[in-house]
């Protein structure tokens, strides 16, 4: 049987997230959420660690936050095999950084979000649960396919844990119009 720490952070995969002076940043970082919202989809694998070699699939859908806040909500599953396990998370900007929690946070079984920087084409975000740190790196390939690594500190390094590509789901149905 997979370990919940699995899909915890088979689950960070699906947070699809400089930043140096907040007000130039603010635009840019809503800009780059909303271009990651939506449905995705894709393989991943487990690449170190007790389940190494173990791959996965996610489908998950991300809905940009709205108004004035600044960050995504994401809902969706993480399967191995038969079986399926919920994913969700919500990452907000507020106080300088950005803050938010995988399922039900550090106070549960998830993980907290404890930082975060966002470019034009990728996040990065800090990631804490106890005496575990770690970094998720999110990257837009194009606008259709996006990288996502996850890894953890083992003593001064920064070790690869989890990779994953996804694809945006979209509609291929043709649509053509009548005359």
């Amino acid at each position: 049987m997979f370990s919940r720490q699995l899909f915890i952070v088979c689950g960070l995969a699906a947070v699809t997230l400089s930043l140096g002076d907040w007000a130039d940043a603010a635009p840019r970082d809503k800009a780059f959420f909303q271009s990651v919202a939506g449905a995705w989809r894709g393989p991943g694998e487990i690449v170190a660690g007790k389940y190494k070699g173990t791959k996965f699939t996610c489908n998950l859908t991300g809905t940009a936050l709205d108004g004035t806040s600044t960050g995504i909500k994401l809902d969706g599953t993480c399967r191995v095999g038969v079986f399926q396990q919920p994913m969700s998370a919500e990452i907000t900007q507020g106080d300088g950084t950005y803050k938010g929690k995988f399922l039900d946070g550090s106070a549960g079984k998830g993980l907290d979000v404890v930082s975060g920087t966002v470019n034009d084409s990728a996040v990065v975000v800090g990631l804490n649960r106890q005496k575990l740190n770690g970094v998720m790196v999110a990257r837009l390939q194009d606008d259709k396919s996006m990288n996502v690594t996850i890894s953890v500190k083992v003593e001064e390094q920064m070790v690869p844990v989890i990779g994953l590509s996804l694809k945006r789901s979209v509609d291929d149905m043709t649509v053509g119009s009548i005359q």
